[in-house]
C-alpha cells in the first residue's frame, strides 16, 4: 500500500445480505458496539434484522440503509482499532453517508436516522409516482444519455441515474420511458439490459418530493466540516465543508450518482489504493478496472480484516520480505 493511504469506499443499495455484519459483531469489539448503537438509536433490533433476515424485510429501502450504513461504519471502525484509517471517502448513493461519519462530519447516530427517513421517503416516492431502473452494459455515457433523451416523452422521463464505469450505465424514471430506452439501447448493441429490482427511479427527477422532505430533514441535523475530504456523488469533487455536503446531499436524490468521475478524481488526488468498508465487493471491483488504481480490496468479514492488516503488519514490520 502507498505511503499516501487509502480512499475508503462505502456501497450502497443492493450490498445487503443476511447474515450481513454477523462476523464483525462475534470478532470485534467496535463491530459490536456499532450494532448495538445502532439498535439503541433506531428502536428496533436491526442487527438481528441484519444476522437473521428474512431478505424481504431488510431489502425494504428503509431498512436496507441503515443496515447498510451499520455494517460501513462498523468494518471501517474495526479498520481504525487495527490502525487502517483513510486520506480520503466516498460512497455510492447511500454509501456518503457512511463515507460522512468517518470523515467526521456526520454523527453515526443522526445519520442512522436520516437514512432511515431517506429511505422511507424514497420509497413513499416511488408508490406515489411507480418507476424502474435497469442497467446498461456495454454503451458508453454519451449513447446512454442520447437513448434516454429519446425516450423521454409525454411527460414520462428516463435518465443516466448511475455512471458506474465505461460501459455500464443504469437508467432510472417512468417505467415506460425506462422500457423504450432499454428498446433503443438493444438496437444500438448495447451486450445487456438488465432490469433491477428496485422500488423505485431513484437518482431521477421523479425522487424530487423525497428530497425536498430530505433537505428538511438535514436542515435539522449537525453537521461538521470533514475531518477528510469525501468526494461528493453530485459534483464527483472533494467536499469538506459543511454547508456544501447539506446542499449536496440533498441533491443527490435526484442526480446521477457519477462514481466512475469520482474515481478517477481520488486517483488524480493521489489515492491508488482503494478499500471497500460494508458488505459486498462490487466498488471494489469497479475500481480494479479505474487506470491508475493499484489495490482494491473487499473489507466486510473478520477474514477480510486479518487478511488486510495481517498484510499490512508485515510490511510494517519487514516481515516476510
Amino acid at each position: 500500500m502507498s505511503a499516501a493511504g487509502p480512499a475508503f469506499l462505502f456501497p450502497g443499495q443492493g450490498s445487503q445480505a443476511v447474515g450481513m455484519g454477523r462476523g464483525l459483531a462475534a470478532r470485534y469489539a467496535p463491530g459490536r458496539e456499532t450494532l448495538a448503537e445502532a439498535d439503541r438509536v433506531l428502536g428496533f433490533a436491526l442487527s438481528e434484522l441484519m444476522f437473521e433476515g428474512p431478505l424481504a424485510e431488510l431489502t425494504r429501502t428503509e431498512n436496507a440503509q441503515p443496515a447498510l450504513l451499520a455494517h460501513a461504519v462498523a468494518a471501517a471502525r474495526v479498520l481504525a482499532g487495527r490502525g487502517v484509517t483513510p486520506r480520503l471517502a466516498a460512497g455510492h448513493s447511500l454509501g456518503e453517508f457512511s463515507a460522512l461519519v468517518v470523515a467526521g462530519a456526520l454523527s453515526f447516530s443522526d445519520a442512522l436516522r436520516l437514512v432511515r427517513r431517506r429511505g422511507e421517503l424514497m420509497a413513499r416516492a416511488g408508490r406515489a409516482r411507480p418507476g424502474a431502473m435497469a442497467a446498461v452494459l456495454g454503451l458508453d455515457e454519451a449513447a446512454v444519455t442520447a437513448v434516454c433523451a429519446a425516450a423521454s416523452s409525454d411527460g414520462e422521463v428516463v435518465v443516466a441515474a448511475n455512471l458506474n464505469a465505461p460501459g455500464q450505465v443504469v437508467l432510472s424514471g417512468d417505467a415506460a420511458a425506462v422500457a423504450r430506452a432499454a428498446e433503443l439501447a438493444r438496437g444500438r448493441n448495447a451486450k445487456r439490459v438488465v432490469p433491477l429490482q428496485v422500488s423505485g427511479a431513484f437518482h431521477s427527477p421523479l425522487m424530487e418530493p423525497a428530497a425536498r422532505e430530505l433537505e428538511e430533514a438535514l436542515a435539522e441535523v449537525a453537521l461538521e466540516n470533514a475531518r477528510l475530504p469525501v468526494v461528493a456523488n453530485v459534483t464527483a469533487e472533494p467536499v469538506v465543508e459543511a454547508g456544501a455536503i447539506r446542499r449536496l446531499l440533498a441533491a443527490q436524490l435526484t442526480s446521477p450518482v457519477r462514481w466512475h468521475a469520482s474515481m478517477l478524481r481520488m486517483v488524480e488526488l493521489g489515492c491508488v489504493d482503494f478499500i471497500e468498508c460494508g458488505p459486498g465487493k462490487v466498488l471494489a471491483g469497479l475500481a480494479r478496472r479505474v487506470p491508475g488504481v493499484a489495490s482494491a480490496v473487499a473489507v466486510g468479514e473478520p477474514e477480510e480484516v486479518e487478511a488486510m492488516t495481517g498484510a499490512e503488519q508485515v510490511r510494517a514490520t519487514g516481515e516476510g520480505a
